[in-house]
């Protein structure tokens, strides 16, 4: 039997395990995304503080999925979640932090002083400058750090299949515990392909929120 038989024969498990893939990845970039756009706001007015969290953010990156989920779980083994989708979540969420806090924090520092300037001279406060020039201007760049932050986070979702979270990494768990060769490659190539598919839409979606005017400075800049 060959990958393609594979996936066709057992078509139903394999989509129900792509939508857990993309239950968990969502719901962790969601949760990321709430804490990690409101922090990368917040930095850009302490510049001390945001090298800090920058900081903080890059060594939970440099954390092994496998030894963070070591470390969660007899912490929350504590209250029974030690196991499953909680700590995959959790650690998603951790991952997810710094591409969407770091583009978050570039981005703001990046729109242009004129236009905060020219905000500033309108009698603007400081809260309505943000939603209504300093934001708009920035959303194509914190949509970037989103689109990191998802596609690395199908990539270690596979992973937490190890630790019951289930989603596509299952295939390839139970692949290794039985020297299936084709059920490991089929869980690779469908974690691969979801992964190229997501990234593509939010490229799209990268697209659209580019406000016309900074697509015709990047194509006079080039």
């Amino acid at each position: 039997m060959n990958v393609l038989d594979f996936i066709r024969k057992n078509a139903d498990w394999c989509w129900l395990l792509t939508l857990e893939h993309i239950w968990i990845v969502a719901l962790s970039v969601f949760l990321a995304t709430l804490i990690a756009v409101p922090v990368g706001i917040a930095i850009t007015r302490n510049e001390e503080i945001a090298k800090k969290v920058i900081n903080t953010a890059n060594i939970l990156m440099t954390i092994p999925s496998i030894a963070l989920f070591g470390i969660m779980l007899p912490i929350l083994a504590l209250v029974g979640h030690g196991l499953g989708k909680v700590p995959a979540v959790i650690a998603l969420v951790l991952y997810s932090q710094l591409p969407i806090i770091r583009n978050t924090y570039i981005a703001i520092k990046n729109v242009p002083p004129e236009l905060v300037d020219a905000g500033r001279g309108l009698g603007m406060s400081n809260w309505k400058r943000l939603k209504e020039i300093e934001i708009p201007l920035a959303v194509p760049v914190i949509i970037a750090g989103l689109r990191t932050a998802v596609v690395m986070s199908i990539g270690i979702a596979a992973i937490a299949a190890y630790i019951g979270a289930g989603g596509l990494g299952v295939l390839i768990q139970q692949g290794i515990m039985r020297v299936y060769e084709e059920m490991i490659v089929s869980g690779a190539i469908l974690v691969a392909l979801l992964a190229i598919f997501v990234d593509a839409a939010m490229a799209l979606l990268e697209n659209l929120v580019t406000p016309k005017g900074i697509k015709i400075g990047r194509k006079l800049g080039q």
